[in-house]
């Protein structure tokens, strides 16, 4: 594919927080080879190993390491390097974790996000702003569907609490300062996304169903499972991240049209519990088996979540190129890659991962 997303990133200043995180490596990475100047903010990564180390994206990426909560300094990168696109991505983004932490996890993910947007309010050359939120910032009682971007906002838990407060001070900018109607006079389309449960090769992150599962085959140990019944959009990196990229593709064209919030999950809406993904999970390793814990651990999850990306697919002909199962394959396929080969090259091997999946995309990504 010659020009995906129709080459419009070549030669564009893309600003990315939480480049460093593992959504935001695979997003730089594939940014920066569109043609794209990626300039990174964020925390130094979180773990160890990281993708970001792996991927050795401190070479690729104009790099710099600050807080959301420092609102100076952000908003001084923003005016020195004066990017056309804004992806935030920079989010305390453990559930559990929120539990231990709440004024952190609210203080990032919220005031965080009213900082970053403070930034983009003082910069003139952003024309596109995305702010990545999560499928867990609605409000989600028992027994309903998907949700739908119409749905109502809210959260139990500390971590879900955070992402609709951080939805609602997008909608509160978009309304007060980047109205739609009213685009000429600031030239900015403010979006926000929400993507399910995100799997693929690189997250190194804990309680997270996938790399705690590796972590365990990788020891020879059985895989803990703490809510095996559990249902999430799960879904490979590349799908949400190809829908955030195509979005703004779209909202460099038509910004006022596009200015809103956007589900990016899987198409088809099945029970996929964590079972089933641990299960498949054994296959494509070749063994391994996993249990349940003595007793229940830890804080209360939703035992259900679903999204309806039906609003993508119709209005930005966004569809998702793989399914559960294939996303799960392609996973597991850069794990084994990285614990049983001693000559890994996580940063080829990440690279053709990319590159197969815009060969297999439809014309919605050319």
């Amino acid at each position: 594919m010659s020009r995906p997303f129709g080459g419009v990133f070549r030669g564009r200043t893309v600003l990315l927080t939480g480049h460093t995180g593992f959504k935001g490596s695979w997003l730089s990475l594939w940014l920066h080879d569109l043609g794209a100047r990626v300039v990174g903010y964020a925390l130094p990564p979180a773990t160890r190993p990281s993708l970001f180390d792996e991927l050795g994206l401190e070479r690729l990426v104009e790099s710099h390491l600050g807080d959301l909560r420092d609102l100076s300094r952000l908003s001084r990168l923003m005016r020195r390097t004066k990017p056309e696109i804004v992806f935030h991505l920079a989010a305390q983004p453990i559930v559990r974790l929120s539990y231990d932490e709440p004024a952190d996890t609210f203080a990032v993910n919220l005031l965080g996000t009213v900082h970053l947007l403070e930034a983009v309010r003082a910069t003139n050359s952003v024309r596109v702003c995305q702010i990545i939120t999560s499928d867990k910032c609605y409000e989600n009682p028992p027994g309903t569907g998907p949700r739908r971007e119409s749905d109502r906002l809210g959260g139990r838990d500390p971590y879900s609490a955070s992402k609709a407060c951080a939805e609602l001070a997008v909608a509160s900018y978009r309304h007060s300062f980047f109205p739609a109607e009213d685009l000429r006079r600031h030239g900015v389309s403010l979006s926000s996304v929400r993507a399910g449960n995100v799997i693929g090769g690189g997250d190194w992150a804990v309680d997270r169903l996938l790399p705690d599962a590796v972590r365990a085959l990788a020891r020879g140990r059985k895989i803990l499972v703490r809510n095996p019944g559990s249902v999430r959009p799960w879904q490979h990196v590349l799908d949400p991240l190809a829908g955030y990229l195509h979005l703004a593709r779209r909202q460099l064209g038509r910004p006022a049209a596009h200015a809103e919030a956007w589900n990016f999950g899987p198409l088809s809406t099945p029970n996929v519990t964590a079972a089933q993904i641990i299960a498949q999970t054994l296959r494509c390793w070749g063994g391994g088996a996993w249990r349940k814990p003595a007793q229940r651990q830890g804080p209360p999850e939703s035992a259900q979540l679903r999204l309806d990306s039906r609003k993508a697919v119709r209005r930005l002909g966004w569809r998702p190129v793989y399914g559960t199962s294939r996303g799960v394959q392609e996973t597991v396929r850069w794990y084994r890659g990285h614990y049983r080969d001693r000559n890994f090259d996580a940063l080829a091997f990440t690279r053709g991962q990319i590159r197969g999946y815009m060969s297999e995309a439809g014309p919605w990504l050319a």
